[in-house]
């Protein structure tokens, strides 16, 4: 068990009433993410993996358990002060981009800021920022349709990071991207993460893509069944890493 950990989930269960029937989407989840550290988590359709990234991120309320981010226990919170949370803490990174189609590259970075009040200049001075970061600073003022795949991830990299939250939400990033354009947006996302200190869950259906993780946890039918430590290097994505098999918990 770690100490202090970033994230702490501790017999989190979730079941949705659908009709007479309960569907148990998770089944007593224990896990916990360090600081800084960047965690997978996998599994095929139905594992529960995307209620997992939901519960995690205060979307939606757990059914029992504990869900216990830097301190502060998300299951005991009301809905403005999840609302507040997810403001001060959280990214979100999504697989169709969800962008403002109509809003430029810059526009749509800098969107976040407005709902915390931070005034025009300064949103569109952080966003100019962001936008560099990822490699898009000559493209600020493309709209979605003008961007490629790849590009208009990136601009949703930026998006999530430009409130400079502690904690980074990824659901399949790469997902509606191909096989070479996955790799370089899987690089941006991890170098950003590494260099800057943040945390970041992630869900996908892909090994390879899972493999990017420190730690990958492996779901099915809302157990998890194993967890697997990886050998932190940023400097060598592409080459296979020193694995320890944590063993099956929950089983």
């Amino acid at each position: 068990m770690q100490e202090n950990p970033l994230i702490d989930v501790r017999n989190v269960k979730k079941v949705y009433h659908v009709g007479t029937v309960d569907v148990h989407a998770l089944r007593g989840v224990d896990l916990q993410i360090a600081s800084g550290d960047i965690c997978s988590i996998i599994g095929r359709s139905g594992s529960g993996k995307s209620t997992m990234l939901n519960v995690l991120a205060g979307l939606e309320q757990v059914s029992g358990g504990e869900i216990v981010i830097a301190g502060k226990h998300l299951e005991r919170m009301t809905q403005g002060e999840l609302i507040i949370f997810r403001q001060k803490r959280v990214g979100f990174i999504f697989q169709s981009f969800n962008l403002m189609p109509y809003y430029t590259a810059l526009e749509n970075v800098a969107l976040p800021l407005s709902f915390s009040g931070v005034p025009q200049a300064q949103r569109t001075k952080r966003a100019k920022e962001m936008l560099d970061i990822v490699g898009l600073s000559t493209h600020m003022k493309h709209k979605p349709s003008e961007l490629s795949g790849g590009q208009q991830q990136r601009v949703g990299i930026a998006r999530a990071l430009v409130t400079n939250p502690s904690i980074v939400f990824a659901d399949e990033p790469t997902g509606n991207l191909d096989s070479n354009t996955s790799e370089e947006v899987m690089h941006v996302i991890i170098n950003i993460m590494r260099e800057q200190k943040k945390t970041l869950v992630m869900v996908t259906h892909d090994p390879h893509i899972a493999e990017y993780g420190d730690t990958v946890v492996h779901l099915l039918d809302g157990r998890i069944t194993d967890i697997t430590t990886n050998a932190k290097d940023s400097t060598t994505l592409n080459e296979p890493r020193v694995r320890e098999t944590e063993g099956i918990l929950n089983a």
